[in-house]
């Protein structure tokens, strides 16, 4: 198994569906940039999500939200574009979305921060700050938690002698 996390946005709004069971499945697209040999590039990932256990942070998101994805990378596929060129499909299937605090992103994201596993949480600190308020599921009794402040800390590779 790979698993991985993924910082990008979303290309376009989030595509629900069943399967002929009876499945909720949700498609989201994501766009991630690298920068290599002087320029930008963009990769394109599909992300599935099973079921209704992104329910509370789905209605949140659309094109352009700022996204960390954690989740199972499936093995690439190539295939051939319309123009002939071999491309590689990358798929994964989410287990964890929150919304990024580093990324570009609308007013609805700034407002609220959210990750799953369990439920939605509003977002007290400003980018600026890298603490972050989350939710944590506790077998359905949630808390909120918030993370410590590393304002005063002093690293000890700071008073070397040389």
């Amino acid at each position: 198994m790979n698993h991985l996390y993924l910082a990008g946005h979303l290309g376009a709004d989030p595509e629900t569906r069943f399967t002929p069971g009876g499945q909720k499945v949700t498609t989201l697209r994501i766009a991630t940039n690298s920068y290599q040999n002087g320029q930008d590039v963009t990769t394109w990932w599909r992300v599935t999500c099973w079921g209704d256990k992104f329910d509370k942070i789905l209605p949140h998101l659309k094109k352009g939200s700022a996204v960390i994805i954690m989740g199972e990378m499936k093995k690439p596929e190539i295939y051939m574009d319309k123009e002939g060129r071999p491309q590689v499909a990358l798929e994964l299937t989410a287990e964890s979305i929150r919304f990024s605090p580093f990324g570009k992103s609308e007013k609805g994201d700034r407002e609220g921060g959210a990750q799953q596993g369990g439920g939605f949480a509003p977002r007290q600190q400003s980018r600026a700050d890298f603490g972050e308020q989350t939710f944590q599921s506790n077998g359905g009794a949630g808390s909120y938690g918030q993370n410590p402040s590393y304002e005063n800390f002093e690293d000890e590779d700071s008073k070397l002698p040389f």
